[in-house]
């Protein structure tokens, strides 16, 4: 049953061709991870919404040809949603370790995105898919910006960082310069909202400003003001406004 949904996926998105095998791409898998592996990731988990190949077309989500050192929200003629075009005109581009963190959390990259997937958490996984996304790249056997083995991703955050339990009243007292241009009604007037979100998002999030992951570059100043504690008192008090 399993296996005739998949192949019905498949071809409702549009065929995936398996990327050849040149010492390169071999290359890639190595430093990388499973080209091939990845190949059956995408089939399962975003090729429903996404196409990539020599016939792939914008669909739900954008064609993912070419990914590696593109722009955010920059293919002409696919509407995208606001934040992922703001965070374009920040300055986002697709690199390794931004694809590697949005792939493992959407939401806590891009605020407001309309991928709805919730992420892929296994790393080993997320580099497979990788290795299969940079197959349809230029250059595969290059990565943009980084050394071939590189396998950080960013934001590095402890298990400890993750678990605190943040003070909803300090994060109130905090607010204050958050709501100077976040509003609490949750209005998006050119600046997204940041009410309701789940707490660990907002963590991730706040921690990818912090370590140069998102682009803004006031929200990284802010960011970098505020430490773990802070941050996830203000996870705490957003997450509950207009409960």
């Amino acid at each position: 049953m399993r296996s005739a949904f998949l192949a019905a996926v498949t071809l409702l998105a549009g065929a995936i061709i398996a990327p050849a095998h040149t010492s390169a791409q071999t290359t890639l898998a190595e430093a990388l991870g499973d080209a091939e592996v990845g190949a059956s990731i995408f089939n399962r988990d975003c090729s429903f919404c996404h196409q990539i190949g020599p016939d792939a077309n914008n669909r739900v989500g954008p064609q993912l040809n070419r990914i590696y050192d593109r722009g955010a929200g920059s293919i002409d003629g696919y509407s995208y949603s606001n934040g992922l075009r703001r965070m374009g005109v920040d300055g986002l581009v697709w690199t390794y370790e931004t694809l590697d963190a949005y792939i493992a959390n959407p939401r806590a990259l891009v605020s407001g995105t309309r991928m709805s997937y919730r992420g892929l958490r296994n790393e080993d996984a997320r580099h497979d898919l990788l290795a299969f996304l940079r197959a349809y790249s230029d250059q595969p056997e290059n990565i943009p910006g980084s050394a071939p083995t590189a396998r950080r991703t960013l934001p590095e955050l402890s298990h400890e960082t993750l678990q605190i339990e943040g003070d909803t009243e300090y994060g109130e007292y905090l607010s204050a310069e958050c709501t100077t241009c976040h509003q609490l009604s949750g209005d998006d007037e050119g600046i997204p909202a940041i009410i309701g979100w789940f707490e660990e998002d907002f963590v991730v999030a706040m921690h990818a400003y912090k370590q140069g992951l998102r682009p803004h570059p006031v929200m990284q100043m802010m960011a970098g003001r505020l430490d773990d504690e802070q941050i996830a008192a203000l996870a705490a008090y957003f997450a509950t406004v207009n409960d």
